[in-house]
């Protein structure tokens, strides 16, 4: 079966030609010009993957994506956008995006993004364990990794695909290093600039969640890597 690729964009020139690019790549597209249009077609269309400007009518596509994540925190988040300072990326990762891509950007570029995290979806979960094992007690907290929620003393969180597989990175390495270029590898399948910013800004999240237990630590380990104590 394709792929379904909903893809939010207000500018019609640039809607068509991305959208018949995808098309002619295999990929079922859905394209919506107005960010207030886009949760009725998650429901209708039920894409594989949502590719999102950032500017649109209604609602931005940060707060599209806090929405969506809200409902939804499997689904691969891709981000193009103009707007392409340090600051609007790290926005972007810390709405809940998986990706970023700067305009203008070539089709190539698109589709392999878009591929590389279809297939990580569909892999994920397995670090080196059968879903059985998948279940993690430490300290207070209790983390099952297979339904990506995390129950604290004082709360229970439904994490992002990212921040269940960096989380549980760390609880096969609690007490001993866990090093960055692991995790890279790993999860994001690339050691770039961009992604070693993503990573920084989900581990953020992961501390700020765990700081419910304060038997549970996360310490960074400048140019190397981190280590969670519990």
């Amino acid at each position: 079966m394709n792929s379904k690729v909903l893809y939010i964009e207000d500018e019609p020139f640039i809607s068509q030609i991305v959208s018949e690019g995808l098309e002619s790549s295999g990929f079922v597209v859905k394209a919506v010009a107005d960010g207030k249009l886009v949760m009725e077609a998650l429901k209708v269309f039920s894409p594989d993957i949502c590719v999102m400007d950032i500017m649109l009518p209604s609602i931005d596509g940060y707060s599209l994506t806090a929405e969506i994540r809200k409902i939804d925190s499997h689904i691969p988040i891709i981000f193009v956008s103009a707007k392409s300072l340090t600051e609007d990326v790290v926005q972007g990762f810390k709405a809940g995006g998986d990706d970023y891509l700067k305009k203008p950007f070539s089709m190539d570029e698109l589709i392999v993004r878009i591929e590389s995290l279809l297939a990580r979806a569909r892999k994920f979960p397995v670090i080196g364990a059968s879903v059985e094992q998948r279940m993690y007690e430490f300290a207070g907290c209790h983390f099952d990794a297979t339904h990506q929620q995390l129950t604290t003393p004082l709360a229970k969180y439904l994490l992002s695909f990212k921040e269940a597989a960096l989380l549980e990175m760390l609880l096969q390495r609690k007490n001993d290093v866990l090093k960055r270029q692991d995790v890279l590898n790993k999860i994001w399948q690339e050691d770039t600039y961009y992604n070693t910013r993503s990573m920084d800004v989900f581990m953020a999240h992961l501390r700020k969640l765990l700081k419910d237990d304060p038997k549970v630590q996360i310490l960074s380990l400048r140019g190397v890597g981190y280590k969670l104590f519990c």
